[in-house]
This record gives structure tokens, C-alpha cells and sequence, in this order.
């Protein structure tokens, strides 16, 4: 029988992103379209069975940070391999472009201090053949994936463009400033750009320690900019921000530029110790501002904002000693040398911390716990440091110290730092039925030396579907429905996220029983020999991306069909 599609896949469940209910079916796809579902009698170039397994749409990730990997790499891990095939790049209003060859150093300090990438990294691996938005979008046109991508134009780097040094030390823009950022956030939209992100977090700041630029920009320059890109008729806005006790001028602010300007506004969400609650008034304004006809979500992570610690990663409770300063130069394999000598052991765990409030926080021994293997995201606190070392009459220093020389040094630790106050994940698990938010904030790409929170999509689904034991699961249908259609339509993708026909063909075939994180690996891969922590999974059978498998059983097949997105193609 000659082949008359190009995929077929068999026998499998169908989860298909709607919030439906599974059902069994085959699956045909020619020219990466799905074209056929039920029983399939024709024959295909290629076929997967897919019998005791799930097929669910590909995942979709709009809260990434890949603006640079995206220039040198075909491979958009550690989120390709674990089911995403879509991502949205250009948040929290940092990226490179529109960018003048002078300004580049500022932009690369910009993206070291707000997102974690090493400086040396971006140096040797950034090509610059761009100072426009639109000739950024060229230059990742030109290159092939093995998953799609998108963008934003990014507040920061139109700030830097525009104003120069006035704009990244945050001096207020001009009526001829406000017009150029406006005409410009207008032309990267126009150009393909999926919407405008923006920051107004204090945390975020440059390598330097400033604030980043668009850190209290006034309300006129963001309301030009958001008018401007009203008038090409498609985007979001994406907005990080604090709220705090000003958590009614910030939000009303926020809501204004909805107002005005009728484009949807995403925020992150999430719950911060300083604030427990913030977050459920957060959602009160959220709903009562869509019950007006107004949309706003609340974009949050299915699990805590989390730091990883360990002997091989960029930070450690040790950090502030005297006596690391003597192991941070050294390879891992040197270190782990000096590190096995019982008598640097002592010495170590005897040493002060140091008081800043960073290694305040990397000794915060009642929030930190052994990572574990499989990984366990919501420990119990009785598993902490503290409780552990109290029972075995240590201390919590010398307690994380063995830990961590598990596995030659290798070993990881876990310090949960939002959303999770309490010691469990309740509020996630209500921020999750919450009909006005969406699933993000995984930051693919960033914080790569002490995160790998991009694998919290494929975390989302056996956890709060299958393993959660300290509270409610959800249903299966719908944490699909999130992950895929619900984030497709909220970035104003019509053609992804759901197994129909007529639909891009980005697909998963899971083997939902066996599905699991691995423990996060170092890898150094990255330009200049650079490093960073990868998280595998295991029990994706195929990642499909327009009708061609991407990855097989946990490995690539060096397939590259992804591509540049552009709005309005």
C-alpha cells in the first residue's frame, strides 16, 4: 500500500486540550496539520503506537527568557525536551533589540543581573547582526528550531535605545522619548512581536545592582506606548510589578492601560512571604476588572519559585565563607578534592555565612530541603534542614554540607521562595481554579546556574493530576486544557493547542504512568564553555512539532522544523 500521510499515530488516549474528556483514537497528520481522527485505515510514511499511552497537544510556554539562546542554538532545552513546543520569549522587559552597537554592554548587564545569564556567555555568544526589532525578528527567522518561538518588545531595551544612559538610569522620558519608544514598540508588532512586556519589580536589577530601566516609569510613557501598540490591533502587555501596601495605585494603573487601550494584560502572580495574601486580593481585582469587560490574568507557576544550592552551582550556603573563596575558582573535579578533606569540612561549616540578606537567605534552613530523586517540589517541613538537623543533633551547616557531597559534591538542595508560606502549595493549588489565570513564570533560559523551573509544565501534569498527597489534585482534562489551548489563545495563537483537525500537529505522546522529572544535571554547553543546570524527563515516548518528532524516548532526533512565529502571519 503506498503511503498517503506523512504520520500516523495509533491506539492512543486523546487528551486534546479542550478540557473534553479522553477518548481513543488514531491520528493523521500530512503537512504538519492534523487531518484525520477515529479509525484510520490508510497507511503512512511513518507511524507511532500509541497503545497504553496519552496523546495531548505540545505544551505551550509564554513566560521564557531564550532571547539569547535563541541566536546560537537550534535546541530550546531544557523545555523542548520536556514537551513544550512553543515558546514566548521577551519578558519582564528585558531582551536585545532594538539595540545601538554601543548600547550592547548595557543590555548584556541588564540580562546578567535581572535573569542569571553569565556575562561571558552572552559576549562570545551573541552575533549582533541587529540593531532594529524588526531586523532581531530577521536574524531568528533565518534559523531553525526544533520547537516554534515568539516574542515581545521588551520596555528595558526601548528605554536604552531611545534615552541612552538618561533611560537606563531611569530619568523620566521626554514627549519626544514617549513618541519614539511608542512609534517603535508600534513597529515590533507590526514587524511580528506577540506583545510588550514591561517591569516595575525592584528586584529586578543590572549586573551593577541599579534598578532596571523601566523600573517606575511614568504612567504617560507607558500609556503612549500601549496606544501605539493598540493601533496595530493585535499583542498583550506582560507586566511584572510590586504591589505591596501600594497594591491599589499599582493595580489601578495596570487596569487604566487595559482601559484605554483594550489589550489583554498578563501579570505575574504569586504568594510572597512579606505579603501571604497579596495574591487573593490580586485575583479580586483581577476578576472584578474582567466582570467590567476588561481581560487580565494572573500568570502563575504550578509549583514555588524555587533556588537550587549546591557545591557545583552559582550558589551555595556556603557562598559567603572565607573559605570558599578558595574553591570558587576550581573546576568541579578540584573541588570536590578539597571538599572530601574532613579537616576543609571542619573548617567550613564553623565559618560565619556572612549577613547579607543573600546569605541570610541561603541559610534560611527552615525552607530548605534535599531536592531528592525523583526531585519533590512540595516537601514536607519536617524534611527541612532545621527539623532534620534538630532530630540528629547537628547543625543545619554541617547537615547541608554532607548532603551535598553526595554524588562526588553533586548533590542538590531545594529552597523554596514563593508560594509556599505555609509549608505546602494551597495557594497554587487555588490560583490553579482560578478561571482568570494562566500557567507561566517557568523563565526557560534564565537563572541558569541556580533554577530549572522550565519544567514546570511537565511538572503541572503528573503532579497536580497524579502524585500530590498533601492536598486536592485537579483534573487531568483541564491542567491539559491549561498548558496547551488556554495559553495558545491567551498569546492569540488560533492554530496550536488542541488535538482537532485542521490544528498544527505539535503533540505529545506520553507514557502518563511512567512520566517523571529526572534531578537536574550541570552541563557546561553554553558559549564560552559557560554552565547550566538541564532537567530531563522521562516518559514523553515523542515530542512532535508540525507532524515530525523532535525528540524520541528522551533523546533528539536532530529534526529542526520550529520556527520564528510573527502575529498577524
Amino acid at each position: 500500500m503506498t503511503p498517503t500521510l506523512d504520520l500516523i499515530i495509533r491506539n492512543g488516549t486523546i487528551v486534546d486540550g479542550t478540557g473534553a474528556e479522553p477518548f481513543e483514537a488514531d491520528l493523521a497528520i500530512t503537512g504538519g496539520v492534523i487531518t484525520e481522527i477515529g479509525h484510520i485505515a490508510a497507511a503512512a510514511a511513518e507511524e507511532i503506537d500509541a497503545r497504553d499511552r496519552m496523546v495531548i497537544p505540545g505544551f505551550v510556554d509564554v513566560h521564557t527568557h531564550y532571547d539569547a539562546q535563541a541566536t546560537w542554538a537550534n535546541q530550546i532545552t531544557p523545555s523542548s525536551c520536556n514537551g513544550v513546543t512553543t515558546v514566548l520569549l521577551g519578558n519582564c522587559g528585558v531582551g536585545f533589540a532594538p539595540v545601538r552597537p554601543d548600547q550592547r554592554d548595557m543590555l548584556i548587564s541588564l540580562m546578567e543581573g535581572v535573569e542569571d545569564i553569565p556575562e561571558v556567555v552572552m559576549r562570545e555568544g551573541l552575533p549582533w547582526t541587529w540593531e532594529s526589532f524588526p531586523e532581531y525578528l530577521d536574524t531568528l527567522a533565518a534559523r531553525r528550531y526544533d520547537i516554534d518561538i515568539a516574542t515581545q518588545v521588551p520596555h528595558a531595551a526601548l528605554r536604552v535605545y531611545v534615552m541612552g544612559k538618561r533611560g537606563a538610569d531611569r530619568e523620566p522620558a521626554s514627549a519626544a522619548d514617549r513618541a519614539e519608544m511608542a512609534s517603535l514598540a508600534a513597529e515590533g508588532i507590526r514587524a511580528g512581536a506577540f506583545g510588550f512586556s514591561t517591569s516595575r519589580l525592584l528586584q529586578h536589577r543590572t549586573a551593577e545592582g541599579e534598578p532596571i530601566p523601566s523600573y517606575g516609569a511614568a504612567e504617560e510613557e507607558l500609556a503612549e506606548i500601549v496606544d501605539a501598540v493598540a493601533t496595530v490591533g493585535r499583542g498583550w502587555l506582560q507586566v511584572v510589578a510590586d504591589f505591596g501596601d501600594r497594591q491599589a495605585e499599582e493595580f489601578g494603573l495596570l487596569r487604566r492601560l487595559v482601559e484605554r487601550s483594550g489589550l489583554p494584560l498578563t501579570m505575574t502572580l504569586l504568594q510572597k512571604d512579606a505579603w501571604p495574601d497579596e495574591w487573593r486580593q490580586l485575583l479580586d481585582r483581577i476578576s472584578a476588572a474582567n466582570g467590567d469587560g476588561h481581560r487580565i490574568t494572573g500568570q502563575v507557576r504550578g509549583r514555588p519559585t524555587s533556588t537550587l544550592l549546591g557545591f557545583e552551582l552559582s550558589e551555595n550556603p556556603f557562598l559567603g565563607c572565607a573559605s570558599w573563596q578558595e574553591l570558587a575558582p576550581l573546576d568541579m573535579d578540584a573541588r570536590a578534592v578539597i571538599l572530601a578533606d574532613p579537616a576543609f569540612r571542619a573548617r567550613l561549616i564553623d565559618e560565619p555565612g556572612g549577613t547579607s540578606a543573600q546569605i541570610k537567605r541561603l541559610r534560611d534552613w527552615p525552607r530548605i530541603f534535599p531536592l531528592g530523586d525523583p526531585p519533590q517540589y512540595e516537601p514536607e517541613p519536617d524534611q527541612s534542614l532545621a527539623a532534620q538537623a534538630r532530630r540528629l543533633g547537628v547543625t543545619p551547616a554541617a547537615l547541608a554540607y554532607d548532603l551535598m557531597m553526595v554524588r562526588k559534591g553533586r548533590t542538590i538542595l531545594y529552597h523554596p521562595m514563593t508560594n509556599y508560606t505555609g509549608g505546602d502549595m494551597a495557594p497554587v493549588h487555588e490560583m490553579l481554579r482560578h478561571r482568570h489565570t494562566v500557567i507561566g513564570l517557568g523563565d526557560g533560559g534564565a537563572h541558569v546556574g541556580i533554577m530549572c523551573d522550565a519544567t514546570d509544565m511537565a511538572h503541572a501534569l503528573t503532579h497536580w493530576t497524579r502524585d500530590r498527597v498533601r492536598g486536592g489534585r485537579l483534573p487531568l482534562a483541564d491542567i491539559v486544557r491549561r498548558l496547551t489551548l488556554a495559553n495558545a489563545q491567551e498569546m492569540g495563537l488560533r492554530d496550536r493547542g488542541a488535538i482537532a483537525v485542521g490544528m498544527k500537529a505539535d503533540i505529545n505522546v506520553v507514557d502518563y504512568d511512567r512520566l517523571q522529572l529526572q534531578v537536574p544535571e550541570v552541563h557546561y554547553d553554553l558559549p564560552a564553555g559557560g554552565k547550566r543546570l538541564l532537567q530531563r524527563s522521562v516518559g514523553f515516548d515523542a515530542t512532535i512539532v508540525a507532524g515530525v518528532p523532535v525528540w524520541r524516548d528522551g533523546e533528539a532526533t536532530g529534526a529542526l522544523p520550529g520556527r520564528l512565529l510573527r502575529s498577524g502571519a
